[in-house]
């Protein structure tokens, strides 16, 4: 397949808003493309790539070479060029990554090179996602959309479903299946602005603590434990308390879904950036497990006995889960009726206890949900408090698809002892379309530069900005950056000298 059509339709997905136009450009997309390419199809429309990180910078992307005059480039080609680049290493790799970036880009067409840009630059950010995709290929295929969805969380990615059903047929849907040791999809929850209001939306429910933790899904048969990651990554070998637990546990055939957290002293959470580190730290884990002990507590199981559990309403979940696991390894919940005020407040003084326990918040859990693998399902409710601070905007980046010729991704500033900013991270989201055109005119008339990706400004521009935590950063001269930062309104009502301080932001998360 040529590059040139996948090009062409993330341009015409990015340029309209309705999803049901988005479905129909992408089925288009799949019907012309290879089974094999699917899987790269669906990554370049989501904005990513196969390989991840690639180690090329926006020095490498700037400039690009002449366009080509005609599409030759196909998919596998381009590919491979990014496998290319990811596997360059040592002594003179930043020459060797502009050559081969060289290459590609002076194979492109002019579209081609600004999709590619902004493919490896991570701003194609156009709504082309997974969800739509699996849309997109039950229409392609012929299928009903609720089997391909259940496969997808089956197999834990929409390419191997595509690769089959494309070269096989509906039927081939069949064949997918939860397997004890194969993870799948983890059920995301959708959020609720109060308890009260979760309960009002689901009834009879189960309002559970919200662990600031490292999502895990833990399969046992026999002897053997393995322990994935929300992105379905197998870090079994780091986590040997969590291994420990599993193999505790008087049953078999099993699959949990659950958080992993570390406690201080004190019997209090620590930070998530606390336990992220233990859990990303590869080496000398015996050493890093006694330095940080880890804790498990499950919420959820999808297999029992080597039985598929994922159908069954959650009451039965949470019961065959209550004759597996333990109460301590258990979240901590409470259960309530189908809705009243008293019902509410019952939810919100657990709210208040869970808070008081020094965890993020809670998790509201309709008790007929099944589990909707994969999917930020109606059943499952967060609710949290809403961090928010007011900070000053540093700089804005150009975007890119959808995005184009708008200034998008922020940098945010606090404000520094001395009386100057300092930067606490980036975001480009909760901006509407209106918002970023009058940003990008604002931010214009306070330029101070432009590079041609980065636009530095005055810092006047002062912006309420929503937060969930901070988390530890070295990319960062306060050490620390924001946590899932979203605009919420920008405060021309202030004056930058009203900004909140970093020591105010550090205080609040002490």
């Amino acid at each position: 397949m040529l590059l040139a059509p996948l090009a062409r339709v993330s341009g015409e997905v990015a340029g309209t808003s309705a999803r049901s136009r988005k479905i129909a450009l992408i089925a288009e997309v799949f019907r012309d493309a290879e089974p094999d390419d699917v899987p790269v199809v669906i990554a370049y429309l989501a904005g990513r790539l196969p390989q991840g990180r690639i180690g090329v910078g926006w020095s490498a992307l700037k400039d690009p070479p002449p366009p080509a005059d005609t599409p030759t480039l196909t998919l596998r080609e381009v590919d491979a060029a990014f496998s290319a680049l990811a596997a360059v290493s040592g002594a003179g790799a930043q020459a060797r990554r502009r050559r081969l970036v060289g290459e590609l880009l002076g194979a492109a067409t002019e579209p081609e090179q600004r999709f590619l840009v902004g493919v490896v630059s991570g701003e194609v950010r156009q709504g082309a996602l997974d969800a739509l995709a699996v849309e997109a290929l039950a229409v392609a295929a012929g299928a009903p959309p609720a089997e391909v969805r259940r496969a997808v969380m089956l197999a834990g990615a929409v390419g191997p479903v595509a690769e089959r059903l494309l070269s096989e047929g509906p039927a081939s849907l069949s064949g997918f299946g939860l397997t004890v040791g194969s993870p799948v999809l983890p059920m995301l929850a959708r959020t609720a602005s109060s308890v009260a209001d979760a309960v009002e939306r689901l009834g009879g429910c189960s309002v559970e603590e919200k662990l600031d933790g490292i999502r895990v899904q833990v399969h046992r048969t026999g002897d053997t434990v393995r322990v994935f990651t929300r992105t379905l990554d197998d870090i079994t070998p780091r986590l040997p308390e969590v291994v420990s637990v599993a193999r505790g546990l008087d049953g078999d055939g099993f699959v949990l879904d659950g958080e992993v957290i570390a406690f201080g002293a004190d019997g209090r959470p620590r930070p998530f950036q606390d336990v992220a580190g233990r859990v990303g730290s590869r080496s000398d884990v015996a050493s890093a497990a006694a330095a940080l002990p880890l804790s498990v507590v499950f919420f959820d199981i999808l297999a029992a006995g080597g039985e598929d559990l994922l159908d069954l309403p959650y009451t039965e979940r949470h019961a065959a889960l209550a004759r597996l696991v333990p109460e301590p390894v258990r979240v901590r919940r409470v259960v309530v009726a189908a809705g009243g005020e008293a019902d509410a407040a019952e939810g919100e003084a657990f709210l208040r206890e869970t808070l008081g326990r020094g965890h993020e918040g809670v998790v509201v859990k309709g008790l007929d949900t099944a589990y909707s693998a994969g999917r930020r399902g109606a059943g499952w409710l967060k609710v949290k408090p809403v961090h928010t601070l007011d900070l000053v905007v540093l700089a804005a980046e150009w975007g890119h698809g959808r995005r184009t010729g708008k200034l998008s991704n922020l940098h945010l500033g606090a404000r520094g002892e001395d009386g100057s900013f300092v930067m606490l991270g980036k975001t480009f989201k909760g901006l509407t379309d209106e918002m970023l055109a009058w940003q990008t005119a604002r931010l214009g008339e306070l330029a101070v530069s432009d590079d041609g990706f980065t636009v530095a400004v005055r810092p006047e521009l002062v912006v309420e900005i929503a937060y969930d935590g901070l988390q530890r950063s070295t990319r960062y001269p306060a050490g620390v950056t924001l946590r899932f930062a979203r605009v919420v309104r920008y405060r021309e009502d202030k004056r930058p000298g009203d900004a909140d301080t970093v020591e105010t932001v550090l205080a609040a998360h002490g």
